[in-house]
């Protein structure tokens, strides 16, 4: 792969301005076990290699070190008239991630996370309509093609950020887009998920490794030690495209099994975390709890026919998480692009979860990424800033906004969320600041006016993941 130009970082003039503040090593040292531990969480890239669809026939036939060089050459000539033909076969409602993009996004990432400790992206790696994609500009396409070309995708973007961020750890997930089936569908046990678990699990120690892949094969989880300062840290990963309501096998059949074997495997995994006193993350790339975009569109006067929209096909996931909630410091997902936070509820203290918005805007919203704080005693996420783009190009890069200076909370835990939604539910015309604010920022860079059309139903969906206690916060709100 052709380098890209990052400069170089100097190090150096941070350790001369410490010790020249009068600082001994001692107590600079006592300093650094207790600050907190900068983090990028990114999702849903989505990187179009179909952009110029000449190109795609060069990048099949290529390695994926050549890819770069490829994608950075001129555009083909009929560039615009050969993808206005793939987008006719496979319309989509806007643009995903193309090159220039990516690339701003990656050197964005550069200069605002130089100091990240380890990296997480949940999910989504390619192209909306991929297959669909790929059909087209391949139309005599033999066997395998179409997995060969899945696989070459996600690994130039996973060494493409990891170039970008060199010697962080970067833990990945897949998302419902990335499979080398069609959106939503994917095989258990499969030579895509052995070939996929070697890139999502390349940055594991080696002591990790072979169990990371072993487990990825069967089910798309594995499991690994956050790295230090964070004390007894563990992140459990997993693919939920087995639980989503929509999920198919390759062969478009309903399968439960696979679902239920990696909620056994999450159990097991929790178990042991609580039977060592280690303080877990977990991330999965589809949330749980209900849909309140796709809910309010379909019944506009939800409490006498509405029916409320869920993302999994049960609360299995949502049980478990709350189930271990002495246990799970953070739970992380993506899928929805827009920057939001969520509480799991149970009768102990509740679980913390953030949605990471995307760098794709394929949804309207800018792209952005995040800069978290981790608290490394805790492994509590202490405060985090949303970067994002001042357009859809991706032509400068600025913070969004800062969830301290935001919401006035020492941190991104359950009881800060509890009082945050509480505010919120307390204002159903969306009328305070931090209402406002959580609107504006929801689509980042854009301000997504459409939320103020169905505030109390959205709200209500942050605290009640399941249908029913979601449907009586919503009607409780909105009863004359």
């Amino acid at each position: 792969m052709r380098k890209l130009t990052w400069g170089r970082l100097v190090s150096g003039v941070a350790a001369v301005a410490i010790f020249a503040g009068g600082c001994s090593p001692v107590s600079w040292q006592a300093q650094a076990q207790t600050a907190p531990v900068p983090a990028l969480f990114t999702s849903d890239i989505h990187f179009e290699p179909f952009w110029d669809p000449a190109k795609a026939v060069r990048l099949a036939a290529a390695p994926v070190n050549e890819w770069e060089e490829i994608l950075a050459a001129p555009d083909s000539a009929d560039r615009q008239a050969q993808w206005a033909a793939v987008n006719q076969k496979c319309p989509t409602r806007g643009e995903d991630t193309n090159h220039a993009l990516l690339i701003s996004s990656l050197h964005a990432i550069h200069a605002q996370a130089a100091d990240a400790k380890f990296a997480v992206v949940s999910g989504d790696l390619i192209a909306h309509s991929f297959t669909c994609k790929f059909s087209a500009v391949f139309p005599h396409a033999q066997p395998g093609d179409s997995r060969a070309f899945v696989e070459k995708t996600i690994d130039f973007v996973m060494a493409s950020l990891r170039e970008a961020i060199p010697g962080v750890p970067v833990y990945a997930q897949l998302g419902n887009n990335d499979s080398d089936c069609e959106d939503y569908q994917l095989d258990p046990n499969s030579e895509f998920l052995s070939a996929m678990g070697k890139t999502m699990t390349a940055d594991l120690t080696a002591g990790e490794r072979a169990a990371a892949e072993k487990d990825f094969t069967a089910d798309g989880d594995y499991s690994a030690k956050l790295p230090a300062p964070i004390a007894h840290g563990r992140l459990l990963t997993l693919d939920d495209l087995f639980l989503s309501r929509r999920y198919a096998t390759c062969g478009g059949k309903d399968d439960e099994n696979a679902g239920k074997a990696q909620i056994a495997w999450l159990k097991t995994q929790l178990d042991m975390a609580r039977h060592n006193k280690e303080q877990v993350w977990v991330m999965a790339h589809i949330p749980t709890g209900v849909d309140a975009y796709a809910t309010a569109k379909k019944a506009a006067d939800f409490c006498t026919k509405g029916k409320a929209q869920m993302f999994l096909s049960s609360d299995s996931l949502d049980e478990t998480l709350t189930a271990y909630s002495d246990v799970i410091r953070l739970v992380i997902f993506g899928h929805t692009h827009m920057d939001e936070l969520r509480l799991l509820h149970d009768t102990k203290q509740g679980v913390a979860v953030k949605l990471v918005s995307s760098i794709t805007p394929i949804n309207g919203n800018n792209p952005s990424f995040t800069l978290a704080k981790v608290d490394p005693a805790t492994a509590a996420l202490s405060d985090y800033r949303v970067i994002a783009a001042a357009d859809k190009t991706g032509s400068s890069w600025s913070e969004e906004y800062d969830f301290d200076q935001t919401y006035k909370e020492p941190a991104f835990t359950a009881a800060s969320l509890s009082r945050v939604i509480a505010g919120f539910k307390d204002d159903p015309g969306a009328k305070t600041s931090a209402s406002q604010s959580y609107i504006h920022n929801y689509g980042t860079g854009t301000g997504a006016r459409e939320l103020n059309l169905f505030w109390p139903l959205y709200v209500c969906s942050l605290a009640n993941n399941e249908a029913e206690p979601f449907r009586g916060c919503v009607c409780a709100i909105l009863k004359p």
